[in-house]
C-alpha cells in the first residue's frame, strides 16, 4: 500500500544541534523508530528484506540497533528502483538523478514534502556558514540534468530569503560576468571551477579579492586534509578570493549535507535528518576517529526512503566539542572511495593521497590518474600531470609522491590543455580525474602508454 506524500510541513528550525547530547540522541531515536515503521508499512523493498532476514522493525529502538540490520547498496537502488517507492506516483513532483560518478545514474523520486525537507537541510547548512537574507548567492553548480544539488541550494536560499543568482556551471565567462555585474557575497561551486573562475578574472585584469565575495561554499571536492587543515587547493582559493571557505559533503541518495561551520572542523551532522555510521570492510561499525565507509540513514524522507545506505565514501567521524556550540558529530573530508581503493606493490592506496601531493605544487595545472590491471594482487598506476613549466620532471614528481604513499608510481607530464581535454567532460559537474581501466581494454589512451 502506498501513502500520500502531500502531508503538511513539519520542518521548522528547532536548533536541535545546539541541545544536549542526550536530547539529540532521544530525538534521533524517536525519528528512527518512525522511519522503521514507515518502511515496514510502505516500502516493498524493505518489507521483503525484513522478512528475509527475520527482522522485526518495531524492535529497532535506538541508533545502536542499526548495526544488526542489512546494508543497502547502490546496486539495490539500480536493480530494484521501483520497489523503493513508498508513495503513489501521483505524489511525485520531482525526479533527481545521481551524478553517475561510479556507474549509471539512479533515479530518486521526490514528493513535495521531500523537497521541503531538502530546502530545510540547505537552510540549516547555509545558516551555519553565516548566510542571511542580506546575502546574494551565486549558484555556480549544474541546475539541469535532474541533478539535486543546484535545486537544493536554490530552495534553501529561498527559505532564508537570500537572493539566488542561478549561474550554473557551464560557462566560466558567463559566471565572470555575473560576479562583476551582480556582486554576490557568496559563491557555491566546485573548488576547481572556482579557481578557474578566479584565474579568468585575473587574466582580464580583475582582482577576485576586490569583488567583495565574503565566502565560498565548496562542493564535490574536499577542501581539507585528513587532519582538517586546508589542502593546497583550499589555501589557493582563500588567497585568490580573500574569502572564508566552507566545505560540504552530500549525495543525492542522502538528500542531506554535512557542512563546515566557521571553525572548519568537519561537516556538521543534521540530527533531525540523518543517522550516520562508519563501517569497516567487513561491515562492522567503527568508533569515532577511525576512517571507514560512510553509511547513511536519511530520516523524514517520504518518497524513496533508505536504510543503512552504503555511500562508498571513506571518511572519519569527529566527536570532540566544536567551538561553534553545536553538539553534533562531524564528518571529516572524504579520503577516497571504496570502489577506487588501489592495491599497488603490496600497499593500499586511495587516489586523494596522490592528488594531495600534486595540489601542494603551485606549478601543477591539473592532473588525472589511470589505473590498469597488472598482476593478480597489484594494480598499475599512471599519473598524468599538467604543467607549463619546462623544468617539470616526472621523476621528481614520482619521488615526491612515493614519499607520501610509500611506493613509486609512473608519472607523465603533459600540457595543461591536454589535461583539460581529458578531464573536463560536458556531462559531468566536476572534472573527471580517476580513470579505472581494470578489467577492460581502454581505447584512445594517447601516446603516453
Amino acid at each position: 500500500m502506498k501513502t500520500s506524500g502531500k502531508a503538511a510541513s513539519a520542518f521548522r528550525h528547532s536548533g536541535l544541534a545546539f541541545r544536549g547530547g542526550e536530547e539529540i540522541a532521544a530525538a534521533q531515536n524517536a525519528l528512527l523508530q518512525r522511519h522503521m515503521l514507515y518502511l515496514a508499512e510502505h516500502s516493498t523493498f524493505y518489507r521483503r528484506r525484513f522478512a528475509e532476514a527475520g527482522i522485526d522493525p518495531a524492535g529497532i529502538r535506538t541508533v545502536a540497533d542499526l548495526a544488526s540490520l542489512p546494508l543497502t547498496c547502490k546496486e539495490d537502488l539500480a536493480v530494484c528502483n521501483d520497489d523503493f517507492l513508498c508513495v503513489d506516483r501521483r505524489d511525485i513532483v520531482d525526479l533527481c538523478l545521481t551524478s553517475g560518478t561510479t556507474g549509471r545514474p539512479v533515479a530518486l523520486a521526490q514528493t513535495a514534502r521531500d523537497l521541503e525537507r531538502l530546502a530545510f537541510n540547505e537552510e540549516l547548512s547555509f545558516r551555519g556558514a553565516g548566510i542571511t537574507a542580506d546575502d546574494r548567492v551565486l549558484i555556480a553548480t549544474a541546475m539541469d540534468r535532474c541533478f539535486m544539488a543546484g535545486l537544493a541550494y536554490f530552495l534553501g536560499l529561498t527559505r532564508i530569503g537570500a537572493q539566488a543568482i542561478r549561474g550554473g556551471s557551464g560557462s566560466i565567462p558567463a559566471l565572470a560576468e555575473l560576479v562583476q555585474d551582480h556582486r554576490p557575497t557568496t559563491i557555491v561551486g566546485v573548488p576547481t571551477l572556482l579557481l578557474r573562475l578566479a584565474e579568468g578574472l585575473k587574466r582580464d585584469g580583475i582582482d577576485p579579492a576586490g569583488l567583495d565575495v565574503q565566502r565560498l561554499i565548496c562542493i564535490g571536492e574536499p577542501l581539507r586534509r585528513a587532519d582538517l587543515s586546508l589542502s593546497n587547493t583550499g589555501a589557493r582559493l582563500r588567497a585568490i578570493w580573500g574569502a572564508d571557505l566552507f566545505g560540504t559533503y552530500a549525495s543525492t541518495e542522502m538528500a542531506t549535507a554535512f557542512t563546515d561551520c566557521f571553525f572548519g572542523r568537519g561537516g556538521h551532522l543534521q540530527p533531525e535528518l540523518m543517522v550516520v555510521e562508519i563501517i569497516d570492510e567487513q561491515g562492522r561499525v567503527l568508533p569515532p576517529g577511525v576512517p571507514g565507509e560512510v553509511v547513511a540513514t536519511p530520516l523524514q524522507v517520504g518518497g524513496m526512503p533508505l536504510l543503512r545506505f552504503r555511500t562508498g565514501d571513506i571518511a572519519t567521524l569527529h566527536t570532540e566539542p566544536c567551538a561553534c556550540g553545536r553538539n553534533t558529530w562531524r564528518l571529516g573530508p572524504v579520503l577516497g572511495r571504496q570502489a577506487q581503493m588501489l592495491k599497488y606493490r603490496g600497499t593500499t592506496v586511495f587516489p586523494p593521497a596522490i592528488f594531495g601531493v600534486l595540489e601542494e605544487l603551485e606549478w601543477v595545472r591539473g592532473y588525472y590518474l589511470e589505473v590498469f590491471d597488472e598482476l593478480e594482487l597489484s594494480d598499475r598506476l599512471r599519473i598524468v600531470v599538467g604543467s607549463s613549466d619546462s623544468a617539470a620532471c616526472s621523476e621528481l614528481l614520482a619521488e615526491r609522491i612515493a614519499a607520501r604513499i610509500r611506493v613509486k608510481p609512473e608519472v607523465v607530464v603533459v600540457s595543461p590543455e591536454e589535461i583539460q581535454r581529458k578531464t573536463l567532460q560536458q556531462d559531468k559537474r566536476k572534472p573527471v580525474i580517476f580513470f579505472d581501466y581494470r578489467g577492460i581494454v581502454p581505447e584512445g589512451l594517447g601516446d603516453h602508454v
